[in-house]
């Protein structure tokens, strides 16, 4: 049995008690800088203007008869007066059609060219310019030019299809296709942002997962619908989710184009809000704001919810 030197004891205790008393002494709290807070202000300042104050400002005048000089509290009125409107039920399906349309459009004709866009395609830079070139027009500008292209007495499209002995419709002064020629020249406008959003899923897509699919003998479409499809399920739900409340709040390309006619068979809700406001009914026209609002949160927030939990699923 061994024992400890006299030396060794006491270097040992003298460890002991510095120990000891480093456990007994206060800790010292670090102070945390607000230097990083400060960032916030100028983002919360700017959403405080520009959306929380207008949110709430948009509600409370809904209730009231207002102009720009005074305002009368009414309380429900103006929405009980906006429901009685018989445009309302018919400008209400039809931004349904028109969104879910154009959205559901643009995410199908964006995938395939997307597909296209990222393979080994002739010119595929020139092709991507020229796909993504109408996103940078003016909305009002291409209504503009498509109203002019399509004129049906004057319009080039018609004066192709009259050489040709083919029919020559009237595109936006026929009731039966006004909306679904709005519609066209939407996707047209807007697929370029769709492509894009796909082409960056896709290219995302790791390479190995496809050469162990071309390895196990998978051919083109068990490798589009096992591993493409699926792997760009975030880009789908971005392309739907963006497309979607587009369409539920479109109304440059519409008043550009119809103005809501022939009649009100163009009609979506923005448009029904706007010819409020030109008419004077300025809280009228703040309530179905705030339905169009509304809509859109109802109808976004659950198919948000839905589609991002799939995604995590996935």
């Amino acid at each position: 049995m061994s024992t400890a030197s006299p030396a060794t004891a006491a270097q040992a205790a003298d460890i002991i008690s510095e120990v000891g008393a480093s456990r007994n002494k206060p800790k010292r709290t670090r102070m945390r800088s607000h230097y990083p807070t400060w960032f916030f202000i100028p983002a919360i300042v700017l959403y405080l203007i520009f959306f929380a104050i207008p949110t709430v400002s948009s509600f409370y005048f809904s209730l009231t008869r207002w102009s720009l000089f005074d305002s009368t509290f009414i309380g429900f009125q103006n929405y009980v007066q906006f429901f009685q409107d018989p445009q309302l039920y018919t400008s209400f399906i039809h931004t349904l059609i028109y969104a879910f349309l154009t959205s559901a459009t643009k995410v199908v004709i964006g995938f395939l060219l997307a597909l296209l866009l990222t393979g080994p395609v002739v010119g595929r830079g020139y092709l991507r310019a020229v796909v993504f070139f109408p996103v940078l027009l003016s909305t009002i500008g291409v209504g503009i030019l498509w109203k002019s292209l399509l004129d049906p007495f004057h319009g080039m499209v018609n004066a192709v299809l009259g050489f040709f002995g083919l029919p020559q419709p009237g595109w936006f002064t026929d009731p039966n296709l006004a909306l679904y020629t709005i519609a066209g020249v939407d996707i047209w406008k807007g697929v370029g942002i769709a492509t894009l959003i796909f082409m960056a899923g896709i290219v995302a897509i790791p390479n190995e997962y496809y050469e162990a699919a071309r390895i196990d003998g998978a051919g083109s479409w068990n490798i589009l619908k096992r591993i493409t499809i699926p792997l760009t399920r975030g880009a789908t739900a971005t392309v739907i989710i963006l497309s979607l409340i587009g369409g539920l709040r479109s109304f440059e390309i519409i008043w550009a184009t119809t103005g809501g006619g022939p009649g009100f068979t163009s009609d979506v809700i923005a448009s029904v809000i706007y010819k409020q406001y030109q008419a004077g009914f300025y809280g009228l026209s703040t309530a179905g704001n705030v339905i169009l609002f509304l809509v859109v949160t109802l109808i976004m927030v659950p198919l948000s919810y839905f589609l991002n939990r799939k995604q995590v699923e996935l």
